[in-house]
């Protein structure tokens, strides 16, 4: 029996995405034709009767699911279609993870019968809010000596111990067999600690969030897989919504997606499937592809060919992976791939700064065109490749840029301000940080005749209180009070004719502000920190300008984390009494931030309105990530040891939630395997996403002093055109 569904297998850049598209208007299009026949047919009825007919039939049509790999491709997948068919044909576009939440969400009433839970509307903990949590559960039982087994600290045992209920999760293993999994594959490792410990903290976890409504992306896709895939209820539901199932890069899905399609498939419904086998970006966070793979047998598979003819992975792919696999293999690259060796890191970053610069102001190649790929960016490198090139006027964009919120000015500003209003928070501000709060809420906006580039946002902004002024405000009218810190007015400061008059009225309206403040949360008057912080953004930043979409990204997250954060507090008051003072809530939302785990990436990700004319920066699990191509690609750090490692860290545990090595011992053999795979596919995917040009970016030492001896290092040798210390001096 020849089956209606298809899996399409392609590289990168193949047209994968376009020949789904193709076959979801192959789905849709004889309905099309129908409804136009439908309107013309002469069969004597009224028009008015036949537009309620089709209106009728409308109605029950079932739907299709569209699903892509993450976020920013589902939304340009739904774009992609939405255009294609003119928003003739509504589609409901997920992620697989978005997928299940929403349908636990929905169906929750039949969890809480299923599972005899407390009757109240569930709440989905972000991870950051979801390790906090975790850390006052196990608190008790992560003493000095269960971190020194573990050889790591708190912070890192307990992300490590909630990882491994999501691994579990994704594979769609209950959380009562995690440990039985672990046993038999950390039988080798007796440094670990025990299954049974690691999985007792889990289930009281999971138990404890279940009876407060509180779900995580591990619970949510365990109830999901567990409970809602097997109940008949659900499954009668499911296949009435959806007769169409549409898959994207289904080689970075998790092991319960496979359940998903096949129960849908069982009942009917056609499916078509994308597959990359050089892609598995996500393998090892979390995506089974072997498992997927296997899907493959109820389609019809249909091969594409490889990269388009523009690529360089035709060209190059063959003799970059013999050279990497056998370094004694002799091989000269050809010019298209160039090579920048310096001997410092340092050295490194201008050079390929300005090799950039050079090239984007001698019109060879737009900045939009040219990407750099570092398998890891520190900040160090972040900061000088965007200093060289705003410089130069040239825009970069950093994909997925997730520095933690309490880098930014304006957020530490905020937090002060939130500790000057609010009694007992003074053990958290230090004259620093009243000085830097002074300046950021002195902002004031000018006019700039050109606003197209980040630089003249930037630059446009001004303050009326300057560093050297703020320091001597704090300095002589900062009161520091474990309770009630205070700003005194500008006269106390013998001298403060040195302020001027525009320091002077700023400083004074910032003090009027915060004393009205102060009176209004005396009397109650301010319904949470959020409506503060509100205020202050009103007051202060926003003041009827256009802030960078940078700064406005900040801000948001911090609005959407609070929010969060107090919303989670309200849910965990009603549960049962909580034995903290008034304002503890605040103290540990303003450590929480001050830890650095809240990063500013806000829905949504990507600023409205035409693509900025950038050089994309980005490591390279975001680049193969996000799907893009360019004329020229500049390999940071080709010598890093990190380019096995693909640009992101494993999950701990990960290879034992494998469908196809479920519960497997890892071994040095099996890494040394998977580092060499992964290394293959990441060349395979990058050349396909290259059209012109590779320059292979290598200083001889790292940022700590130590030679690089990566495994890119035979490509680097084997660069015909070379710049180096030599060609710049």
């Amino acid at each position: 029996m020849v089956s209606h569904s298809v899996w399409i297998v392609g590289t990168s850049r193949s047209g994968k995405t376009a020949r789904l598209v193709e076959q979801f208007r192959s789905w849709v299009e004889p309905e099309k034709q129908y409804t136009e026949s439908f309107y013309t047919k002469k069969n004597g009825r009224k028009k008015g009767d036949r537009i309620r007919e089709f209106l009728y039939l409308k109605q029950t049509e079932p739907g299709v699911l569209v699903l892509a790999a993450n976020d920013d491709n589902r939304r340009e997948l739904g774009d992609i279609i939405v255009t294609s068919t003119l928003g003739k044909y509504p589609v409901r576009a997920k992620t697989p993870l978005g997928f299940f939440q929403d349908e636990v969400i929905l169906f929750w009433p039949l969890l809480i019968n299923s599972l005899n839970l407390k009757a109240q509307f569930p709440v989905r903990l972000r991870p950051e809010t979801e390790q906090e949590l975790a850390t006052k559960l196990w608190r008790p039982q992560l003493d000095e000596e269960i971190l020194r087994i573990a050889g790591v600290n708190e912070s890192r045992l307990v992300r490590r111990i909630l990882d491994l209920l999501q691994l579990a999760a994704y594979s769609g293993t209950s959380c009562e067999d995690i440990a039985q999994i672990l046993t038999r594959g950390l039988r080798e490792n007796a440094t670990n600690l025990e299954p049974e410990f690691l999985a007792s903290l889990l289930l009281d976890w999971r138990n404890w969030c279940l009876e407060r409504g509180l779900l995580t992306y591990g619970i949510i896709t365990e109830l999901y897989s567990q409970y809602l895939l097997s109940d008949r209820n659900y499954q009668q539901h499911l296949t009435k919504r959806y007769q169409a199932v549409l898959a994207d890069d289904v080689d970075d899905y998790p092991s319960v997606a496979r359940l998903l399609f096949e129960l849908l498939l069982d009942q009917g419904a056609v499916g078509a499937f994308s597959y990359n086998p050089d892609g598995a970006v996500r393998l090892g966070l979390g995506a089974d592809p072997n498992y997927l793979e296997g899907l493959a047998e109820r389609c019809r598979v249909e091969i594409l060919t490889g990269p388009p003819p523009e690529s360089l992975g035709e060209q190059l792919t063959k003799q970059m992976v013999e050279l990497v696999t056998e370094p004694m293999v002799v091989l000269s690259l050809p010019k298209t791939v160039h090579s920048i060796q310096i001997t410092s890191r340092a050295q490194l970053l201008r050079q390929t700064a300005e090799v950039i610069a050079n090239a984007i102001q001698s019109q060879q190649v737009q900045p939009e065109q040219v990407a750099i790929i570092a398998p890891g960016l520190d900040a160090i490198a972040r900061y000088t490749l965007v200093e060289i090139l705003v410089k130069q006027n040239i825009q970069v964009e950093s994909l997925n840029d997730q520095r933690p919120l309490i880098s930014s000015p304006i957020i530490r500003a905020l937090l002060t301000m939130l500790a000057l209003v609010y009694p007992g928070l003074g053990r958290l501000v230090d004259r620093d940080a009243v000085a830097e709060m002074l300046v950021v809420l002195s902002r004031k906006q000018q006019p700039s005749e050109n606003s197209s580039l980040l630089t003249d946002a930037i630059n446009r902004v001004s303050t009326d209180i300057d560093p050297v002024r703020a320091g001597l405000i704090a300095d002589y009218c900062f009161v520091p009070h474990p309770d009630r810190p205070n700003l005194l007015p500008v006269s106390a400061f013998e001298r403060w004719d040195r302020i001027g008059y525009a320091a002077t009225t700023a400083y004074t309206e910032i003090l009027q502000w915060l004393e009205q403040q102060r009176s209004q949360q005396e009397l109650r008057l301010i319904p949470s920190p959020i409506s503060l912080l509100d205020r202050a953004i009103q007051r202060f930043l926003w003041n009827g300008s256009n802030l960078p979409y940078e700064q406005l990204a900040a801000l948001r997250e911090l609005l959407e984390t609070a929010q969060h954060y107090w919303e989670i507090d309200t849910r965990l008051r009603q549960i049962g009494p909580v034995e903290t003072t008034p304002y503890t809530t605040i103290i540990e939302f303003i450590q929480l931030l001050r830890r650095g785990t809240i990063t500013a990436n806000p829905y949504p990700v990507r600023p409205i309105g035409g693509a900025r004319r950038s050089v994309t920066l980005a490591t390279i699990f975001q680049y193969r990530s996000s799907r893009r191509s360019h004329r020229w690609h500049f390999w940071l750090d080709a010598g890093s040891p990190l380019w096995a490692k693909g640009g992101a860290a494993t999950l701990f545990g990960a290879p034992f939630f494998l469908r196809d090595r479920l519960g497997e011992p890892w071994t040095a053999e099996d890494e040394k395997l998977a580092e060499e795979q992964r290394l293959q596919r990441i060349l395979t995917d990058l050349l396909s996403r290259v059209s012109e040009r590779v320059y292979l970016c290598h200083s001889d030492l790292a940022v700590n002093g130590q030679e690089q001896l990566g495994p890119l290092l035979p490509l680097v040798n084997s660069c015909v055109t070379v710049i180096s210390e030599a060609t710049v001096n």
